[in-house]
């Protein structure tokens, strides 16, 4: 099983940009599609990104898409998560997890291994 741990969460402004990266135990990173989720406070976990095991193939929640960018380095073993133009709404806790491989939605059921989460704060 692969261990997840998030980093680069923190406290800016509208407008300003984080990344955040998702470092990843094991030799199996590249065998999984992995994804970004978030949660704010009182709400549901929802689906933010999800990357490709190769990396060639992305897809986005339309709440960040053009802002966000979802990225991975299997050599490394790290998951990226570029945010720019970070709005309000955009402050949650944010989690990067493994896609189980006979799976292919972006549900949350569909994903396996869970880091603990960065906390991403915007203000206004």
């Amino acid at each position: 099983q692969v261990q997840l741990v998030e980093s680069g969460g923190g406290l800016v402004q509208a407008g300003d940009s984080l990344r955040l990266s998702c470092a990843a135990s094991g030799r199996t990173f590249s065998s999984y599609a992995m994804g970004w989720f978030r949660q704010a406070p009182g709400k549901e976990r929802e689906f933010v990104a999800v990357i490709s095991r190769s990396g060639g193939g992305t897809a986005y929640a339309d709440s960040v898409k053009g802002r966000f960018t979802i990225s991975r380095d299997n050599a490394k073993n790290t998951l990226y998560l570029q945010m720019n133009s970070l709005k309000p709404e955009d402050t949650a806790v944010y989690y990067c997890a493994t896609r189980t491989p006979d799976r292919s939605t972006t549900r949350l059921a569909d994903f396996g291994s869970w880091g603990q989460g960065t906390q991403v704060t915007v203000s206004s």
